[in-house]
This record gives C-alpha cells, sequence and structure tokens, in this order.
C-alpha cells in the first residue's frame, strides 16, 4: 500500500470530476501533478501542486482552481482536511481511519511492503565490478560492487526484472602479462631465485600461491616448453585462480553475480565481425582519419586510416576506431559486441557502473547502443567517485599484500560485510566518500550503520520484554509477533504523541522513497530514509525515559501497548525491508 498512491487516486478523481462538470477542459494533461510530502511537515502529510500546473490549461488563477479542487476533496472521509497554502498548493491530513487502514495493511505485508510492480517487468542488466582479473579486489571496486549490487536490489523490489553481470575483460595484453608475472612466481615455486620482479609485471604477493599451485599441477613441465606453448597454459589457469579469488571476495561482500561473462569469447565466436558487419550494413562504418589528441600530440603520432564507428552521429565528440593499427580490434570494438550481444538478449535498459576515470568512456558506449538498438534501448552509466580510507583521521598505509593498494577483502575481514555496505552508501556515487576504520566502529549516533542496527536492536529488545511481562496478555510469541487481537482491530488512534505521529508518518513514506530512488537510481536515498527512520525512533525511545507515560510497555493499559508494539512492527518492517535492500543484516542485539 502506497500512502501517496493512494492520495494521488484521489486528487485524480477530484479533477475528474472538474472536467465533467466543465470546469477543467476535458483533455487536461495531469502528466505534471504531483503528490508528495510537504517540505514543513506542520502543513500536513501531503501535498499537491494540481492547481499550480494546471492553471494554464484550465484559464483560472492558481488559487481559484485550488479552492475548486479542494471543494471535492473536503467530501472525502480518508482526509481530515485539505487547506489552500501560498499560490495554490493544496496541502492534506489524513484522516485517523485512514491511517489505521495504512498501518495494519504495513503489518500484513510484512516483508513485502514497500515491493511494487512499478517497472513493470523491466528486463535490466546492471554490470558491475568488471576488474580485470589481473589480482584481488581493491578498495575502488568496493564501492562499485556494493552500489550496484544495491542498485540491483532496488530494481528488483520495484518490479524490474534485473541481471547482474560481471564482464570478464581477459582477451587483452593485460592477461598476458598476469601469465608471465604467474610464470615467475611458477619458477619460484620450483626454487629458483627470481630476484626483484622485473618492471612491466605484477609485483604482489598475492600472485606467490598462484605459482605454487601452477608448480604442483605441472611440475617442471612448463620450463622446458616454448613461450608459445606455456603462454596460454598458464594465461588460463592464472585467469580461472583470479577469478575465483575475485569471486571469493564478492561473496565475503554478499555479492553474487548471475552471468561473468567473458570478453575472449566475443573474439573467438565471430561477435565482433558479425557487429562491425551490421554496423556497415546500416552505413554507421568507414575508413578514415582521426584528427590528431587534444593538447600536445605525441611525438610518433601521424595520420593514418582507421576503420571508424560514426559515433558522432549518436552524440560523441568525435567517430571512433573499431581497430588498431595492426589490424587487431580495438577495446571498443569489443565493447560495442558486448552491447550487441545484451541487446540480443532482450534487455531494454543496461547499466554500467564504472569508476569516474571511466567518465570520458561514456558517450562512446551510449552512442554504440543508440546505433544497435535504434533508440529502444537506454544504455546508463553510473560513475563512482574514489573512497579515501583512514584510521583514526590518518590516511591508511599500502597493503602489505598488494603491494601498492588496500584489498577489499582487507576492509571486509576488519570492519564486517554489513558495515562496509551501509557506509559505502551513505554518500552518492558521484560524491567522494571518506572511510575511517575507527569512526565505523563507534558506537554513537554519529555512526550512522550502527544508529540504524541500534534501532532495529533496541526494538527487538522491547518485543522480548513484552513477552516477558505481558506474555498472557498478549501472546505467547510476543518476541516475534506481540500483536493481539489481529492487526486490523489495534486501536491506532491511541497513539497520540507527536513522536509517535512522526514515526508513522516515516514508515508511510518508505514505498514512495523506494520507487524515487529506484528511478533515479539513487540507493543511498535508501540508507538516509533508514537514518532518519532510526532518528525518529531513537527521539520516541528518549521521550519514553522522561515520562514514563510513553514508554511502550504500560501493563495497566494493554489496549496502548498493543498499539505501540504495533507500530514499533511497522517500523521493524521498514528496517528491515530497507537494509535487506542494502544487502545488509539487521542484528538482533548490540
Amino acid at each position: 500500500m502506497n500512502l501517496f498512491d493512494e492520495v494521488a487516486g484521489k486528487v485524480e478523481a477530484a479533477l475528474r470530476a472538474l472536467a465533467d462538470e466543465g470546469t477543467l477542459p476535458a483533455d487536461i494533461d495531469t502528466a505534471n501533478v504531483k503528490v508528495e510530502p510537504p517540505r514543513d511537515p506542520k502543513h500536513g502529510e501531503v501535498s499537491t501542486n494540481a492547481a499550480m500546473v494546471l492553471a494554464k490549461q484550465a484559464k483560472m488563477p492558481p488559487r481559484a482552481l485550488a479552492e475548486h479542487i479542494a471543494e471535492k476533496l473536503h467530501a472525502d472521509a480518508d482526509l481530515a482536511a485539505v487547506e489552500i497554502a501560498g499560490p495554490g498548493f493544496i496541502n492534506m491530513r489524513l484522516a485517523q481511519p485512514f491511517w489505521s487502514r495504512l498501518l495494519s495493511a504495513i503489518l500484513d505485508l510484512g516483508a513485502a511492503y514497500g515491493r511494487s510492480d512499478a517497472g513493470g517487468g523491466m528486463q535490466v542488466n546492471v554490470e558491475y565490478v568488471s576488474a580485470n582479473p589481473t589480482g584481488p579486489l581493491h578498495v575502488g571496486h568496493t564501492r562499485g560492487a556494493v552500489f550496484g549490487d544495491a542498485l540491483a536490489n532496488l530494481l528488483e523490489e520495484t518490479g524490474h526484472a534485473v541481471t547482474r553481470e560481471y564482464y570478464i575483460n581477459d582477451a587483452g595484453a593485460q592477461v598476458e602479462v598476469l601469465a608471465r608475472s604467474v610464470f615467475l612466481r611458477y619458477r619460484e615455486a620450483l626454487g629458483e631465485d627470481i630476484g626483484e620482479i622485473p618492471s612491466g609485471l605484477y609485483p604482489g604477493a598475492y600472485l606467490k600461491p598462484v605459482g605454487e599451485a601452477l608448480a604442483a599441477e605441472h611440475g617442471d613441465a612448463l620450463l622446458k616448453m616454448d613461450e608459445a606453448e606455456w603462454l596460454p597454459i598458464v594465461k588460463d589457469f592464472a585467469i580461472e585462480r583470479m577469478m575465483a579469488l575475485i569471486r571469493d571476495d564478492l561473496a565475503a561482500l554478499g555479492i553474487t553475480h548471475e552471468v561473468f561473462f567473458s570478453e575472449r569469447t566475443l573474439h573467438e565466436s565471430g561477435a565482433i565481425e558479425e557487429t562491425i558487419r551490421d554496423l556497415q550494413q546500416r552505413g554507421l562504418v568507414y575508413t578514415g582519419q582521426l584528427p590528431p589528441p587534444k593538447g600536445k600530440p605525441p611525438e610518433d603520432w601521424e595520420p593514418r586510416d582507421q576503420l571508424l564507428f560514426k559515433s558522432t552521429e549518436f552524440g560523441d565528440d568525435i567517430d571512433r576506431p573499431l581497430k588498431k593499427s595492426d589490424g587487431s580490434y580495438t577495446y571498443f570494438a569489443a565493447d560495442v559486441a558486448y552491447i550487441r550481444e545484451k541487446l540480443n538478449r532482450g534487455f531494454a535498459e543496461l547499466v554500467y557502473v564504472l569508476g569516474a576515470d571511466h567518465g570520458g568512456y561514456v558517450k562512446r558506449l551510449q552512442a554504440a547502443n543508440a546505433a544497435l538498438s535504434g533508440g529502444k534501448a537506454r544504455l546508463i552509466a553510473r560513475l563512482c567517485q574514489l573512497v579515501k580510507l583512514f584510521r583514526g583521521g590518518e590516511p591508511v598505509k599500502m597493503s602489505k599484500r598488494a603491494g601498492d593498494f588496500i584489498t577489499m577483502r582487507e576492509v571486509v575481514d576488519e570492519v564486517g560485510p554489513d558495515v562496509v555496505r551501509f557506509m559505502m552508501l551513505t554518500r552518492s556515487n558521484d560524491a567522494p566518500l571518506d572511510f575511517d576504520f575507527e569512526k565505523v566502529k563507534e558506537q554513537s549516533r554519529d555512526n550512522p550503520v550502527f544508529y540504524v542496527q541500534y534501532a532495529h536492536a533496541r526494538i527487538t529488545s522491547v518485543f522480548r520484554n513484552a513477552a516477558a511481562e505481558m506474555g498472557g496478555e498478549m501472546g505467547g510469541e510476543a518476541a516475534e509477533s506481540p500483536l493481539q487481537p489481529q492487526p486490523e482491530a489495534i486501536r491506532w488512534e491511541l497513539l497520540e504523541d507527536p513522536a509517535e505521529r512522526m514515526l508513522m508518518r516515516r514508515a508511510g513514506e518508505y514505498p514512495r522513497m523506494l520507487q524515487a530512488a529506484a528511478r533515479a537510481h539513487e540507493p543511498h536515498r535508501v540508507a538516509f530514509f533508514l537514518m532518519e527512520l532510526a532518528g525518529d525512533f531513537h527521539a520516541l525511545w528518549n521521550k519514553g525515559k522522561e515520562n514514563p507515560q510513553l514508554r511502550f510497555i504500560l501493563p495497566d493499559k494493554a489496549d496502548v501497548s498493543r498499539a505501540r508494539l504495533a507500530l514499533l512492527k511497522v517500523v521493524q518492517h521498514c528496517l528491515r525491508n530497507g537494509l535487506r535492500v542494502l544487502g545488509v543484516r539487521p542484528v538482533e542485539e548490540m
């Protein structure tokens, strides 16, 4: 049940009635009419801009139109008050029967509260992480991993058919460097003194166990082969081991991809050639020359004929090469083929979660998608800014294991996956984020993840106390279901304190917030909502400490206790459901 959808229906009914009477044009366009919370809670629970945006079509002043709309709304029993404010905003207060119905519905829905079919089953591919399989994931990958996974959860919660995908870059020069690096560690595992790692190879100690495993499997047989023989063997072995390491690191963070797509398959299957032929048939590929790079061109730069994609016809800055000077395909050519492969699988929306350093690559991806889909599918890139690690305000030094970066696993192992996931979503993905190992362990309201988890733990403790103090009155399973009688018989009208009403109001905003977050691709909105909800709950808890009559359990007032415990169950559902979207587990005690 979505409070705002319900009221939007009432506003729409009022507008239809006015159109039937001739007060409004029969063909009036209501697409820009919004029903949302007013900026100031003192003005009510719901507000609409209907009179403001329809005044021109109605050919009357906004306030005059607002009077007509308000008159229709006054007749609705679910609205306790309808008031016109400013130049024509209409603010509404919901009647108690509406609140009772809403809160009872939340109790009935439980884990399903907030879920919707707003996405209409649209097939969405969310590709995230997609790190080169040349080493463990680092803290920069962590943010994209959490953002992408939470976004996928959010889209699923709002009715989209989501596929989580990882693109394995296993066809480029970097995997040959990986293979040579592993071969060096293989020689080391066989007892050879390899000395200092040569420049250009990967020096991280994480490759030592890969070399040892290679030696255990092949003995010294690879030493007797030419490079042309051992290179493909070592390459396949190294990629498999690196991807196993990456999968394990992601699993530690609670992330599982449904699809791991190999770039190499695009080359081996002929998909790149097919894609280029497709573009050629559409007249979108030609042989030409690109202008020199902006700024100071490289000394060895010279104009040369290349196979180019007409990406400027689709909003890109320049046309993009599909082949290198040696005749091999560019990285972009594989990307274009990959987009075509996704479109052939039926996706209507392609979401790429990329690091901020890939910002310059977005236009060419969108151009390729526009050309291949004919504008029928959207390609959206979400860029994740850098994460800076601190410990007590001091920058964290580099990893001993990885050499020149901090691994994802090191961060997760120290503070836990729930803390990492929540903290990575306390900022918009396009804003830099500071992560302090000491601050995220603090048990204070300044630590967002603690503040939210503590709210859930406190509510659970209240239910335990209710089971002990009112078990006979409330029912023996009070810790999980402290509601007797059934939800529809709860006397919600007994919840009169402003702090209680604030919790009711916040809980009612949850479905609308989810849908707005999904439309904007902003899972951090869920984290913000949970922090606000936790703040509302803690405020009520503190009022109960000061005023015994506001405590949740009043043995001599069973009806009031039932209503308050039912409200806490509503809040708990919102906390659990929101944390589920973020991929964070609620805690029972702290």
